[in-house]
């Protein structure tokens, strides 16, 4: 078996994994650890969008893509699989949920299932950064603007419009104030050369 068969046996995540291991502690050890991942796992599935500690999120992130990519790839009749879901997810209707809208939506996807977006840091207490952690393709609003091109819509063709002619309005006013300004340097002008050639 060469390496490339090697590599399509193992599920690969679709984020890079830290380097080391993230400083996230409780105070019942191991236990706890993987209980509050555990927990973390079952309401983002259940949720589909959480604010919580930027360490928690990415720790959970990486349990949240590994559950479902082996769901995308095994299917619910693979007992490893259905025994890590089991495991995972606390609720035991989220399995459902897991193989029956999750799995439909994030099969044809090339990119991360999940998506993390930093809050700025709360300068009273700079500790503990948050994180957003969401399921991609959940019903909430979107977090990040649109900066998509959107003139043809109806109210940007009339507001460019409306614009078009309030300028138009401004130059001819200044044209005018101009000219007005023009023609009154022009009249004393002439009186001043009059003047001198008087003289």
């Amino acid at each position: 078996m060469n390496q490339a068969e090697v590599t399509k046996l193992i599920s690969q995540l679709k984020i890079s994994p830290p380097t080391r291991l993230r400083k996230f502690r409780t105070p019942r050890g191991p236990e706890g650890r993987l209980d509050t991942l555990r927990k973390t796992v079952t309401a983002l599935v259940k949720h589909e969008r959480l604010e919580l500690n930027r360490a928690r999120a990415l720790e959970a992130r990486m349990y949240t893509e590994r559950l479902i990519s082996d769901a995308i790839r095994y299917g619910d009749c693979h007992k490893t699989t259905m025994e890590m879901a089991d495991y995972w997810l606390i609720e035991k209707q989220l399995v459902h949920k897991l193989f029956k809208v999750l799995v439909p939506r994030f099969e044809n996807y090339n990119i991360a299932c999940t998506r993390i977006f930093y809050v700025p840091r709360n300068m009273t207490d700079p500790r503990y950064s948050k994180a957003v952690l969401e399921l991609r393709g959940n019903p909430y609003p979107s977090l990040v603007r649109d900066t998509s091109s959107n003139k043809n819509l109806i109210h940007n063709i009339l507001l460019e419009e409306a614009k078009k002619a309030y300028r138009t309005k401004k130059y001819a006013e200044i044209a005018a104030k101009i000219d007005a300004v023009e023609s009154t340097v022009g009249l004393e002008n002439p009186t001043t050369t009059e003047s001198d050639g008087n003289k």
